[in-house]
């Protein structure tokens, strides 16, 4: 049985005294090396759940423990070392003249001994294939690229957790997708806890576990499977759900009878194919 990493306990939270709260009595757990997409339309409370977890805003109600450990002003900074975040815009995270000073800098300011940065800058930057950059400057990078550094400078800190808050919304469907192969690749490489935070359903498919926010409270919690199943309930919250789900909607309604809600479009002709076969 896995071990609790992150865990929410009837957590309530609002921006100011007499503001809606965004989040009410909240109250999930992720666990040690599990993958959860947490999704939602805007407003939803997604994102202030990421801001929560890495001590950058605290509940007026419940608690939060990251490993055992109730996040509060104490212990916070011991808490940040165990959490690792990109965010949207990689631009707002690049602090170095060159990728690898950028990679460099979290190491240094946790007083990591240069031979061991050294090392980590090389393992980190070909983790996510961009050795060949090592000397470039970021602003120079594509946008798929900046994201790539953002994540190699986030995991040479060594996280338990690596959080994706929105980290993909600028980026091109194929941008999406190399992504999200990349950072699912390296947190089963390397123990990871990743919590992928987003509107777009497409990019939950290969979570195990989904986590629907609406108005500030969990809608749903399943696996993707079971999430795309829900259609018509996901559009009447504001969600918009993937090309794969709609064609597989439109396939049952004239009488083709899929075995299985399709993820991803290779799912969905290995099932067309398998009835083919049949007939």
């Amino acid at each position: 049985m896995r071990k609790a990493l992150i865990e929410f306990r009837n957590v309530s939270f609002r921006y100011e005294e007499n503001s809606p709260w965004v989040l009410k009595n909240l109250s999930f757990t992720i666990y040690e090396n599990e993958f959860v997409a947490i999704i939602g339309h805007n407003g939803s409370g997604k994102s202030t759940i990421a801001k929560l977890v890495n001590g950058l805003l605290f509940p007026q109600q419940g608690e939060i423990l990251i490993n055992g450990i109730t996040v509060n002003e104490e212990t916070i900074w011991a808490i940040r070392r165990e959490i690792g975040m990109v965010f949207q815009n990689p631009d707002n995270q690049f602090v170095g003249a060159t990728v690898q000073d950028d990679v460099a800098f979290g190491m240094e300011n946790r007083g990591i001994p240069r031979e061991e940065m050294i090392k980590r800058i090389e393992e980190t930057l070909q983790a996510v294939r961009m050795s060949d950059y090592r000397l470039t400057e970021p602003h120079r990078l594509s946008g798929g690229q900046k994201q790539r550094i953002a994540i190699a400078s986030v995991l040479a800190i060594s996280p338990k957790v690596l959080i994706l808050d929105e980290a993909t919304a600028m980026l091109d469907p194929k941008g999406r997708k190399e992504i999200m192969d990349t950072v699912s690749e390296l947190s089963e490489q390397r123990g990871l806890s990743l919590i992928t935070i987003t509107h777009d359903l497409a990019e939950v498919v290969q979570a195990e576990r989904v986590i629907v926010m609406n108005q500030g409270e969990i809608w749903a919690e399943a696996t993707p499977r079971e999430i795309f199943s829900k259609r018509k309930e996901l559009r009447e919250i504001g969600l918009d759900v993937p090309f794969v789900a709609i064609l597989a909607e439109e396939l049952k309604q004239v009488d083709v009878k899929l075995t299985k809600e399709p993820l991803n479009q290779e799912e969905l002709l290995e099932e067309l194919w398998t009835l083919h076969s049949r007939t």
